[in-house]
């Protein structure tokens, strides 16, 4: 008797066990979140972190007309939640001084150059609620074109510290140093 009633003990916890955790993770993002940092290795302490979602083209035309963004509108500069850019120490954005801290990073498209936004609202979705007024600083930098397509929108910085923005065959390289 002593070893059926454990034997329940184990089959209930065991069931009860399983349907807690068969939590169905249904309206997952399909943008996946991801992080691009800027060091001088791959042991130094971070300079840049920019977390960010990266939207698929899936053969669908950039900016223009569709609804991936539009030409000389502001743009999250990636999907879902506005992306964040973190400095961890006073940086030079072009030729503007910018404090260390947090900022939201917001893009306007243009076909042939982008302006590059650092504001200071956080934890904002999208860019609907994109206060200029908020804005710490702006620089306009030229777009280029690549020969090969990048399907996920994408971050990334050099050795110099510029961060480089690539979507389709648009590339766009932002100027940080220190």
């Amino acid at each position: 008797m002593k070893k059926l009633l454990t034997l329940a003990i184990i089959v209930l916890t065991m069931t009860f066990s399983t349907e807690a955790t068969a939590q169905k993770f249904s309206g997952l993002d399909k943008s996946i979140c991801d992080i691009a940092y800027y060091k001088t290795d791959r042991n130094s302490p971070p300079i840049i972190k920019v977390v960010y979602s990266r939207p698929l083209k899936k053969g669908r035309d950039l900016f223009g007309s569709s609804s991936l963004g539009t030409y000389g509108k502001v743009w999250r500069t990636g999907a879902n939640e506005s992306t964040e850019i973190q400095l961890f120490s006073d940086m030079k954005f072009g030729n503007k001084s910018i404090k260390a801290g947090t900022y939201s990073l917001f893009t306007i498209p243009g076909e042939k150059e982008w302006t590059i936004i650092l504001n200071s609202d956080l934890n904002a979705w999208g860019s609907y609620s994109y206060k200029e007024v908020n804005d710490v600083a702006r620089i306009s930098v030229p777009a280029t074109t690549a020969d090969k397509d990048i399907d996920a929108f994408s971050i990334a910085f050099d050795d110099k510290g510029s961060m480089h923005i690539g979507w389709g065959t648009t590339r766009v390289a932002v100027p940080f140093t220190k």
